[in-house]
């Protein structure tokens, strides 16, 4: 039971937790002005069993491709035993059916279609038959949503008009970061995918092409800020330490791709940094609604 419980938590990349938690609850509670239970019940469910759903059903599909990548085993992805798989996959949809059973029954048109979606690209993003994380540059789409996705339901949830002006810059804004952070991940993994016959974004345009692409991401995601308004303009300083990290790899082949690891590490721990400043843009959108 406690080695299950273990390769339960690790398969749910804890130090990932947050970026998905925090999303829905920042933007609930600014837009509802309180702490409800539908505050709680969406917050635990994106702070764990999210997480589980989405990273589980990962590392079971990817199980064959995880046993050549080195980097697995660790804080950047488990390495999910075959006796453990029918039990992750469980674990994650058991766990989750009783919050967004809470989410559908307190939630609105809106709030629900977004549950529906999000679900949908967690789902779709590894399962064999979609695969979208073999599909290039959808791959990079998808995995943004599932950061995004939380922030749009708790918005949604708590009454928000997703489609005023200034949110749908934030939320372009956040998608694109996600967009880059998912594709400057996948240059790491040009070899060992290829060697796996997984197709992404980084095997199809290249190491040197995909850098290009994420700090366009970025960069884009810096200017859209901007248009947001003061004083969640100035949060666009937040982009330069990406552009920073991903502007040393400029010159990066396939034959050096793991070099990238590097940056990518350091990324993990600076997201806490970018949650911050989304919360800063969401506080000034929440504002003004």
């Amino acid at each position: 039971m406690i080695e299950a419980i273990k390769q339960l938590f690790w398969s749910s990349r804890p130090v990932s937790w947050v970026n998905t938690a925090y999303p829905f609850a920042v933007s609930y509670w600014l837009v509802a002005g309180e702490i409800d239970l539908n505050w709680l019940v969406g917050t635990v469910f994106f702070l764990g069993p999210f997480n589980l759903l989405m990273y589980g059903i990962n590392d079971v599909f990817d199980y064959e491709s995880d046993l050549r990548n080195p980097r697995k085993g660790g804080i950047e992805g488990a390495l999910l035993a075959p006796k453990w798989h029918k039990l992750t996959i469980w674990a994650g949809v058991v766990t989750s059916i009783p919050f967004v059973l809470h989410l559908f029954v307190y939630g609105n048109l809106t709030s629900d279609l977004w549950t529906v979606a999000i679900l949908f690209t967690v789902v779709a993003y590894s399962v064999k038959g979609l695969r979208f994380k073999e599909k290039p540059f959808l791959d990079s789409i998808t995995s943004a949503s599932h950061f995004v996705g939380p922030m749009l339901i708790g918005a949604a949830l708590a009454g928000a008009n997703l489609y005023e002006q200034k949110f749908l810059f934030v939320a372009l804004a956040f998608t694109l970061w996600g967009v880059g952070s998912h594709a400057f991940g996948a240059v790491q993994d040009v070899r060992a995918d290829r060697e796996a016959g997984i197709s992404s974004i980084a095997t199809v345009i290249g190491a040197r092409a995909t850098v290009s692409f994420a700090f366009a991401a970025y960069t884009v995601a810096g200017v859209l800020v901007l248009f947001t308004g003061m004083p969640s303009a100035l949060s666009a300083i937040a982009v330069l330490p990406y552009l920073f990290i991903v502007g040393r790899h400029f010159g990066i082949t396939d034959e050096r791709c793991e070099d990238a690891n590097r940056g990518w590490k350091r990324f993990i721990w600076l997201n806490f940094f970018a949650g911050a400043v989304v919360s800063l843009i969401i506080v000034n959108y929440a504002q003004h609604l």
